[in-house]
């Protein structure tokens, strides 16, 4: 008899756990069309009279997005983002509200292909030591006998973007084969999502 309840309680528990991440995609479709479906549609209520199609307003939201990305990706939108940048850099409370948004803004814009600041993941040995560090290669230097230098940036979890700058031997880094995404991931969850294996080692 014990031995059946211990049989119910682990198929139960497995079942729980294999409909969570469907809930968690049900509640989060749910929210997304409470919070931004329902309020671009009000607001555009105000103006003109459009039909109450569910996911237009989602829709509508991402054409606006695609359009701001444009325009402030040239010349002229850059000079507006700085324009901002210095009126916040006056206001006290604006300043420290502004500064967490850009700072989440420029976590997020590392995974950008076009924008991404690292090279590679690599992990590196920089004290000689038995443990190696994750790291991202930023670019190389030239030391004083021509030798080439890796230019990298060790970071400390969960945030990416604070860590320590290092210039050392190619001999010092392993290719690990991760992409930088995979390494970010890694870093940002502290470890718990990380690849399976280290793929490549040079």
């Amino acid at each position: 008899m014990k031995s059946f309840f211990i049989h119910i309680r682990v198929y139960i528990l497995r079942g729980l756990l294999a409909i969570i991440p469907l809930l968690l995609c049900i509640g989060a479709i749910k929210l997304l069309y409470e919070l931004i479906d329902k309020q671009v549609m009000k607001f555009l209520d105000h103006f003109i009279d459009i039909r109450q199609i569910p996911g237009l307003g989602i829709l509508l939201l991402l054409i606006s997005l695609y359009i701001i990305g444009l325009i402030f990706s040239n010349v002229l939108g850059r000079q507006i983002f700085r324009l901002i940048d210095n009126i916040t850099e006056r206001i006290p409370i604006i300043k420290f509200i502004y500064g967490v948004g850009k700072q989440i803004s420029d976590t997020l814009s590392m995974t950008d292909p076009q924008k991404q600041p690292f090279k590679k993941a690599v992990l590196v040995n920089i004290f000689n030591g038995n443990g190696w560090m994750l790291a991202f290669v930023t670019g190389s230097i030239k030391n004083q006998n021509g030798e080439e230098m890796y230019k990298v940036f060790v970071p400390t979890a969960p945030h990416p973007l604070t860590g320590i700058i290092f210039i050392i031997k190619p001999s010092q880094a392993l290719d690990c084969g991760w992409t930088v995404e995979e390494a970010l991931k890694m870093i940002v969850s502290v470890g718990i999502i990380s690849p399976e294996e280290i793929k490549k080692i040079s």
